[in-house]
């Protein structure tokens, strides 16, 4: 995987939405998003709550809780990527890439065949992380049919 990980010490820890590095990292993404999404934000609030959540990765970089990520059962063959977060300070390095591709091989190994997602069109790093991992962009779904401001990917998970 790519990225600048020189002298760090990096762990991985598969878990669930209990966990308080996760929440703690979901806060700092809430906060981060209520910046950028303005008067919208409590429209995509409501569907971002991570109670039972059994899927989700947390990144340690020396120690320090730095990126995340989750995924919950979209359907019987897909998952929705969610609550996809690097610190501030973390970006660049190829952190998000690696908690992606976790994400989807974890998937994979539980036998589901695609993953969707939904990103603003505010958040153009997310939005080049998507479409450099191999997603496309798919038609709004669900909630985010009619919203303008939302993107929609969809990957196949090869095995």
């Amino acid at each position: 995987m790519r990225g600048i990980f020189f002298d760090m010490n990096i762990d991985i820890l598969k878990t669930n939405s209990a966990n308080p590095h996760f929440q703690s990292l979901v806060r700092e993404l809430d906060y981060y998003l209520a910046i950028i999404d303005g008067e919208e934000h409590s429209f995509y609030a409501q569907y971002n709550k991570i109670s039972d959540i059994n899927n989700c990765i947390v990144l340690f970089c020396d120690g320090v809780a730095v990126s995340c990520g989750a995924y919950k059962m979209y359907d019987k063959k897909t998952v929705e990527i969610k609550r996809m977060f690097t610190k501030e300070d973390y970006r660049g390095q190829g952190f998000a890439q690696m908690i992606l591709t976790l994400l989807e091989k974890w998937a994979r190994e539980e036998g589901y065949i695609f993953t969707i997602l939904e990103t603003g069109n505010r958040q153009e790093s997310a939005v080049n992380l998507y479409n450099k991992s191999g997603y496309e962009v798919i038609e709004n779904y669900g909630q985010y049919k009619n919203v303008e401001n939302s993107i929609c990917f969809r990957k196949e998970l090869f095995i």
